[in-house]
């Protein structure tokens, strides 16, 4: 499994907050998914097998978004 912290912008509610979870959680491959309204960060647990970066940026920006640059931590 790989982690992705992504910064999000554009979200001004919880309701935000929840869709942008919900397009992450409908990638294959995505483990979990916790978004933070108040930092505007969205941290993907997924399986680099399966997704990418990426995709993950592509599914947020789908739903309306925008992602700024992304920090990846290895997940051992």
């Amino acid at each position: 499994m790989q982690s992705e912290t992504l910064n999000v912008t554009g979200m001004t509610c919880g309701g935000c907050a929840s869709n942008v979870a919900n397009a992450l959680k409908a990638i294959p491959g995505v483990d979990d998914v916790v978004v933070s309204l108040s930092t505007g960060e969205a941290a993907v647990r997924y399986d680099e097998q399966l997704t990418s970066p990426d995709q993950l940026k592509s599914a947020v920006k789908g739903a309306g978004y925008g992602v700024s640059a992304a920090k990846a931590t290895p997940n051992h």
